[in-house]
């Protein structure tokens, strides 16, 4: 997969996973907003709330990046079955992105046990003010158990790259800007917009072929030997 495909991949991912966003983060951001008083500390607010969250998913992707280059050195095989999961994962993503099914939502079950030791670090960061503790707040809200960043970060891992991981989630954490800004200000026209239902199931479609495109790219191959 190419650098540039993958990145807007990963922008359409975090701007079309808009709702789920706000479903996830739309209430913490909203109650950031709403801590400052005037307009402009609440854009300094919603900046670094989501500048530690967009952080987090870089270093998630950098993780499974190595991870999956590691994968890459142990066996071809094993890469073979993670960039045919990446496939199917975008596939779901279409689905869940055009609200044709919603499937993905059960993989958030998974990150349970690592949110319940970080909640109540959350907690206290909730009742800070200063820029700094929303900043940490953010990086600690960046691991809320999340099926859109999770199917996500297995796509990612799939190209076996550290820093190309870092920069697609990072690219996926700028593409939920819109709609976690929009709801921290109460921009409803924009939060319309992402949400119309032609303009989800057109990005649903694009990422479901791009899926199978996926597929097929890689098992064609195989299959012809």
């Amino acid at each position: 997969m190419n650098e540039p495909l993958s990145l807007l991949t990963a922008l359409l991912l975090g701007l079309f996973g808009a709702s789920h966003c706000l479903v996830m983060c739309g209430g913490i951001a909203a109650a950031s907003g709403a801590a400052a008083h005037q307009t402009h500390n609440k854009v300094a607010t919603l900046l670094a709330f989501n500048s530690g969250r967009i952080l987090s998913y870089a270093i998630a992707g950098m993780m499974v990046g190595f991870l999956g280059l590691w994968l890459q050195q142990l066996h071809d095989g094993l890469m073979l079955s993670l960039r045919s999961l990446a496939g199917v994962m975008l596939i779901l993503m279409g689905l869940y992105v055009a609200r044709w099914a919603s499937w993905l939502t059960r993989i958030e079950q998974l990150g349970q046990a690592l949110w319940k030791h970080l909640q109540p670090s959350a907690g206290k960061l909730m009742a800070q003010s200063s820029l700094r503790s929303r900043v940490a707040l953010g990086m600690l809200w960046g691991w809320l158990p999340c099926g859109l960043i999770y199917s996500t970060l297995s796509w990612v891992a799939a190209n076996g790259d550290p820093l190309l991981g870092a920069l697609t989630m990072a690219t996926f954490g700028l593409g939920t800007l819109p709609a976690l800004f929009a709801g921290g200000l109460a921009a409803a026209s924009l939060s319309r917009i992402l949400n119309h239902t032609l303009t989800r199931q057109l990005a649903g479609l694009s990422l479901i072929v791009f899926g199978l495109w996926t597929l097929v790219s890689i098992w064609l191959p195989v299959l012809d030997r």
